[in-house]
C-alpha cells in the first residue's frame, strides 16, 4: 500500500515535471514568435521608412524639374521674343540691301547723266561770270578753271565733283547779297592805276584812287568804266570803303546805280 503510494506520487510528479516542461517549451515557443513579429514589424517600418525617404527625394525632383521647367519656359518665351525682333531686323538689313544694290547698279547711269550735267552747269557759270558785273574777275576764273581740270580727274568722284560744282554757284549767290572791298587795278586814261574796289552786292561796283584823286564806277549799260562826279561820290565811295572793311558803322551812303541807259544816283 506504501509503495503504490510512492509509486502513484512519483507518477504525479513525473506529469507535472512533463506539464511543467511542456508550458515552459510553450512559453520559449511563444516568446520566439513575439521576437519574430517584432522584428518583422521593424523590418517593415524600416521599409516603410526607407520607401517614404524615397517618395520625397522623388517628389523633391519632381518640384525642382518643376521650378526648371518653369524658368526654361520665361526664358523660351524671351528668346521668341528676341528673335522676332531679330528677324524684323535682319528683314529690314535684308530690304536696305536689296535698295543699296539697286542704287549701286545705277551708279553706272547717274555718272553717265550727271557729269554732262556738271559740264553744262560749267559753261553757263562761265557764260554768268563773263556777262556779270566785272569784280573778283581773277579768283572768280581761277575758281571755275579748278573746275574744269577737276572734271578730268579719275581720283575725285562724281559726288565731290558735284559738291565742288554746288559750292561755286553758292558763292556766285553769295556776291549778290554781301557788301566788299578789295584792292585791283583799272585802266584810267590809258594807264593801268592801283585802285580800292567798293561792291554792294551786284547792284553798285565804284573803285577810288589811293588818295581820292579818281573816282568811278561800272556802267553795265555801257560795259565800262565811267568816271563819277567827286563832288558827289568821292566822300560815299571813301565812306563805304570803311564800312565795307568794318572801320566804321553801317550807315547810309549815296552810290550809282546802273539805270536803263546810263549811271544815275
Amino acid at each position: 500500500m506504501f509503495n503504490r503510494l510512492i509509486s502513484s506520487g512519483k507518477a504525479k510528479q513525473s506529469a507535472l515535471a512533463a506539464c511543467l516542461a511542456m508550458t515552459a517549451a510553450s512559453a520559449g515557443l511563444q516568446a520566439a514568435t513575439i521576437q519574430e513579429i517584432t522584428d518583422a514589424g521593424e523590418a517593415r517600418s524600416d521599409a516603410a521608412a526607407a520607401d517614404q525617404q524615397r517618395i520625397n527625394q522623388v517628389a523633391d525632383q519632381i518640384d525642382q524639374l518643376t521650378v526648371d521647367y518653369q524658368q526654361t519656359a520665361k526664358v523660351v518665351d524671351g528668346l521668341k521674343v528676341y528673335n522676332g525682333l531679330l528677324q524684323r531686323q535682319v528683314d529690314n538689313q535684308v530690304a536696305e540691301m536689296e535698295a543699296l544694290n539697286e542704287s549701286i547698279d545705277n551708279v553706272a547711269l547717274i555718272e553717265r547723266q550727271i557729269v554732262p550735267l556738271m559740264t553744262r552747269m560749267l559753261d553757263s557759270l562761265e557764260q554768268f561770270i563773263a556777262l556779270d558785273t566785272p569784280f573778283l574777275m581773277d579768283e572768280r576764273n581761277e575758281r571755275l578753271e579748278r573746275l574744269r581740270n577737276m572734271m578730268e580727274r579719275s581720283d575725285v568722284t562724281a559726288a565731290e565733283k558735284f559738291r565742288r560744282v554746288l559750292e561755286a554757284y553758292s558763292i556766285e549767290m553769295d556776291y549778290g547779297r554781301t557788301i566788299e572791298a578789295y584792292k585791283g587795278s583799272v585802266d584810267i586814261d590809258g594807264r593801268t592805276q592801283e585802285v580800292d574796289f567798293l561792291r554792294i552786292g551786284r547792284v553798285s561796283l565804284t573803285y577810288q584812287t589811293v588818295g581820292g584823286g579818281a573816282t568811278g564806277g561800272w556802267d553795265s549799260n555801257a560795259r565800262a568804266w565811267v568816271e563819277l562826279p567827286p563832288e558827289t561820290y568821292k566822300t560815299q565811295v571813301a565812306q563805304g570803303l570803311r564800312i565795307a572793311r568794318k572801320q566804321v558803322a553801317p550807315d547810309l551812303i549815296v552810290i550809282p546805280v546802273a539805270a536803263s541807259t546810263e549811271v544815275a544816283q
